[in-house]
């Protein structure tokens, strides 16, 4: 079986250290020269702010490639992030040497074509949020040199039901040779969302990858209280969505974060610690991970890609079963592996209607 890379970051790579869910795989365009090896992604969440963080590792070559990610709102800053918070949580559930240690948006809009809200270069990063429809996000891609796998124009779509935001970023070789930048190096991203709910996007991850291809991810939180969260994960299973770890967040992690840059928003203590990790076939993963994050009440099974928006969640009785326990400040770690489905793959065929 084809074992699709979902987490994991650039440092793993390059000192052949393991985590807790590690494969090779990445996006090569078709010359084959480029490869993004893999992205890595931590999310916090507070005061109704979104804190996104994610990485991206440059694989050498002299094409360029692309990635989109869908965001659950508009970003008011985008900026380069600190230079090793997501390895400091990957060290956290794989330490190397010693224990270490990271809503319903908008629903659809009609859209003529994709808007752009943002363009910035970071690095050798050309990135831009767009607002759009599934169509016309995809429409977007091909006018900016880039087509999509066979499936894209239906998962688009899913997740511009809920929010039609997506980031999209474009690796430009030539600018990371002027900047000296190596094989393996990663470029971190810092963007500021305003939300009132923050979820985990995971249908993304199974984007042109086959339903047979296994999707391994890593979703790390950090909250105030046990989370609760939809899909409520397994227990101590080798496959699904396998809560890992759910413990007090050591004050060595949080501080360790809080020292890195940019990273001064993380509380300093009084925060708990869970690990999920994502091991199921990519057919079987048509859903994201919803999660409450003020404990006031349930998860959203919108969020959660479980229904279209305007249905009610008394549809789902499951929904009704678990904890009103749950912080108002929430976190989220998620590797999104490039070849699992963040990525826009260049030279492929288009196949929606133009």
């Amino acid at each position: 079986m084809r074992r699709i890379a979902a987490i994991t970051v650039g440092f793993l790579v390059l000192f052949g250290m393991t985590s807790p869910a590690w494969a090779c795989g990445g996006l090569v365009n078709p010359n084959g020269t480029v490869s993004l090896l893999r992205t890595s992604t931590f999310v916090g969440y507070v005061d109704g702010v979104e804190h996104y963080v994610t990485s991206f590792e440059f694989a050498g070559g002299g094409a360029e490639f692309g990635s989109i990610i869908p965001l659950p709102g508009v970003p008011t800053k985008v900026e380069r992030a600190g230079d090793w918070t997501l390895q400091r949580l990957v060290q956290e559930v794989a330490p190397p040497v010693r224990d270490l240690v990271l809503e319903q948006a908008a629903g659809a809009a009609n859209f003529d074509s994709a808007k752009v809200l943002l363009e910035t270069r970071i690095d050798a990063l050309d990135i831009t949020i767009l607002e759009g429809g599934g169509d016309e996000v995809g429409r977007w891609a091909k006018e900016n040199g880039f087509a999509l796998t066979p499936d894209a124009p239906e998962i688009l779509d899913f997740y511009a039901a809920r929010s039609p935001i997506f980031m999209a970023a474009r690796f430009d070789p030539s600018a990371a040779a002027e900047d000296d930048q190596s094989v393996g190096d990663g470029t971190p991203i810092h963007l500021t969302i305003p939300t009132p709910n923050p979820w985990v996007p995971l249908r993304i991850l199974t984007l042109g990858v086959g339903e047979r291809s296994l999707v391994e991810a890593d979703v790390f939180l950090l909250t105030e209280g046990r989370p609760q969260m939809l899909p409520e994960p397994v227990i101590r299973e080798d496959d699904g969505m396998i809560l890992e770890r759910s413990v007090e967040a050591s004050k060595l992690l949080l501080s360790d974060l809080r020292s890195d840059k940019g990273m001064d928003w993380i509380p300093a203590s009084d925060m708990w610690f869970s690990y999920l990790r994502i091991n199921t076939k990519a057919g079987d993963l048509s859903h994201d991970l919803a999660i409450e994050a003020r404990g006031i009440g349930q998860p959203s099974p919108v969020a959660a890609g479980l229904v279209a928006p305007g249905v009610s969640a008394s549809s789902f009785p499951e929904i009704e079963s678990q904890s009103a326990e749950g912080g108002a400040l929430l976190w989220l770690v998620l590797g999104i592996g490039i070849a699992a489905g963040s990525i826009w793959w260049m030279g492929r065929p288009w196949s929606a209607s133009d």
